[in-house]
């Protein structure tokens, strides 16, 4: 990768700031004033009925999202000019809570904020009540709730996260959403929300009617979706080779024959499902006095991502409108998903998409850098291709470049200041701290851009190293997946915010990891595992008996399972 000032090629790059306008500037239709916005047109009892009996029968998997976590939102807001409430003492709303898998963890991990969940379901409100129990959180709670009855009264909110609900509810509860967003975010507040776009799914809109066409009409969930799918495969086996019903399919039925039952049966045979242009959104919003922040990934809304034959036009084009800019990009990638944030519109005025080199001294940044022939990086002129995260391939030139990359996949998934990063990558490389941080702020900039990198407004409290005495979090530890006869498997939360899985040996000391037991007691536990045949250890296909080789083998088996552990970002510094 060579070092440059990264050209921030961004809509109002020039230092344009937003002014409130009477129309739309992105697509010059009238915005409607307060007194101007629709009054609330109420659901049917019967609709509302109906969306809660389905949302019982089809529960939502509920784990967490990684692009809605409050500290990913902070760093958002933050990048782009913001100064927004730390969520360490924040109260959270979130809108379609299911189980609770995306606002428990965050409870978990501060214990000083404030979080409501609310949902239709009173199946998964109940179901995530009873793992807040079981984790012993008391700043949680779920309620079983219609959305649309929240009020002013309901209080303020420094974040409210909407995720996979706006687009699958009818146009009122959309409304409500929005108002919400408005009427009860704080003043400095972010509000994150996630919906179906076009163009994208105007290809999977034949998809779904074909689907509902056939197992709309069926009784149970199964039968529902065990039909749709027989629907498709006559249409597959059917459709004309060089028809647009062909191309549909050919993008449309590796996510079909991948994706879980309950994804597939909400995404396409829900009884509600109504994308919009992003354009669309965005006015929706500024009627409610809300105003367009960024996208959850950013990365998505940097012009020079999509190459110089993009990049010039649409500068051209779009004259200082991020909207526009981001709406050209959604049909030059047929997009079918958007997660977008929103701040009052008051807070518009503040936001800066020109990076701010001040601004990103004061970001924390984590990734993970892996060298495409298997090496390791030499701190010498030599090119050296590597993948980050998300399989981004990038390359590195510069032994400034390439100690940054080490250091980061090294202290991974722990983050680093910018400063630490100058001063340990010049000591890396043999230069002078004076020489190296031009390199590191260029580099760290180029690969923010590229979305190479994770950002936090403060410190990761995840375990660079593996400590004699390891800890985890209490509500990792005392999760319902540890319990002993729930699967080889498990999933949890790690302090990234994502949806891990852990093994049966992880699993086995998890409960253990609270600061207070050697890695000697780690493995004597583990002999007792095996003792009690809760835990078999095997080698070469056969099990391991022989009480001097399972002392030896659990010794080498902790190191691995807290090896694993720190890596998952489940360890705690």
């Amino acid at each position: 990768m060579q070092p440059r000032a990264a050209a921030l090629l961004f809509a109002w790059a020039r230092g344009y700031s937003r002014q409130a306008l009477s129309h739309c500037s992105h697509c010059n239709l009238p915005l409607l004033l307060p007194a101007q916005i629709p009054k609330r047109t109420p659901v049917s009892d019967s609709l509302t009925s109906e969306l809660t009996n389905y949302y019982d029968a089809v529960p939502y998997d509920s784990h967490p999202f990684p692009q809605s976590a409050m500290e990913h939102l902070e760093a958002l807001a933050f990048l782009f000019g913001l100064d927004v409430p730390p969520p360490a003492r924040a109260r959270v709303l979130e809108l379609g809570c299911a189980a609770g898998g995306n606002l428990i963890p965050f409870a978990a991990r501060h214990p000083e904020a404030r979080a409501i969940g609310v949902d239709l379901s009173t199946v998964q409100v109940a179901q995530g009540m009873a793992v807040i129990g079981r984790a012993g959180l008391s700043n949680i709670e779920l309620k079983a709730f219609n959305l649309a009855d929240i009020d002013a009264s309901f209080g303020e909110f420094d974040y409210i996260v909407c995720h996979g609900v706006y687009s699958w509810v009818p146009g009122p509860v959309q409304d409500a959403i929005l108002r919400i967003c408005q009427e009860n975010l704080a003043p400095n507040g972010v509000a994150y929300v996630s919906y179906n776009v076009y163009p994208g799914w105007k290809a999977r809109e034949i998809v779904r009617d074909a689907m509902i066409l056939r197992g709309g009409p069926r009784d149970t969930p199964e039968e529902k979706l065990s039909y749709a799918r027989g629907m498709l495969d006559f249409l597959e086996q059917s459709a004309r080779a060089d028809s647009v019903l062909r191309k549909t399919l050919e993008e449309a039925m590796p996510i079909v024959r991948s994706a879980n039952s309950s994804y597939l049966l909400h995404e396409f045979l829900e009884p509600c499902n109504a994308p919009c242009y992003f354009k669309e959104f965005v006015a929706r919003a500024e009627a409610r006095g809300l105003a367009y922040l960024c996208d959850a990934e950013p990365s998505t809304m940097f012009v020079q991502n999509y190459g110089d034959k993009v990049r010039d036009p649409l500068l051209r084009e779009c004259g200082g409108s991020q909207v526009m800019m981001e709406q050209y990009l959604d049909f030059l990638i047929n997009r079918t998903f958007r997660q977008t944030l929103l701040v009052r519109q008051p807070q518009a005025g503040r936001i800066r998409y020109k990076l701010d080199p001040a601004r990103i001294r004061r970001l924390e940044f984590a990734g993970m850098f892996k060298i495409d022939d298997g090496g390791a990086f030499t701190l010498d002129a030599r090119e050296q291709p590597c993948t980050a995260i998300r399989n981004l391939k990038v390359t590195m030139r510069q032994p400034v470049q390439k100690a940054v990359a080490h250091l980061l996949d090294t202290r991974y998934p722990a983050s680093m200041s910018v400063s630490a990063l100058v001063e340990a990558a010049a000591g890396l490389a043999g230069q002078p701290p004076a020489a190296a941080e031009p390199v590191v702020m260029a580099m760290v900039e180029e690969l923010l851009i590229l979305g190479a990198l994770r950002i936090r407004r403060s410190p990761v409290p995840a375990a660079d190293a593996v400590s004699n005495l390891p800890q985890a979090l209490p509500a990792v530890r005392n999760t319902v997946g540890l319990v002993q006869g729930s699967g080889v498997t498990v999933n949890t939360c790690n302090q990234w915010h994502e949806h891990v899985t852990v093994s049966l040996l992880e699993r086995s000391l998890l409960p253990l990891l609270d600061g207070r037991h050697s890695h000697e007691a780690l493995a004597e536990h583990l002999e007792a595992e095996v003792r009690s045949d809760r835990l078999r250890f095997v080698k070469d296909d056969k099990p391991l008996t022989e009480p001097s080789v399972i002392r030896e083998f659990a010794r080498g088996q902790v190191a691995v399972a807290l090896d694993a552990l720190r890596r998952k970002a489940l360890l705690t510094a």
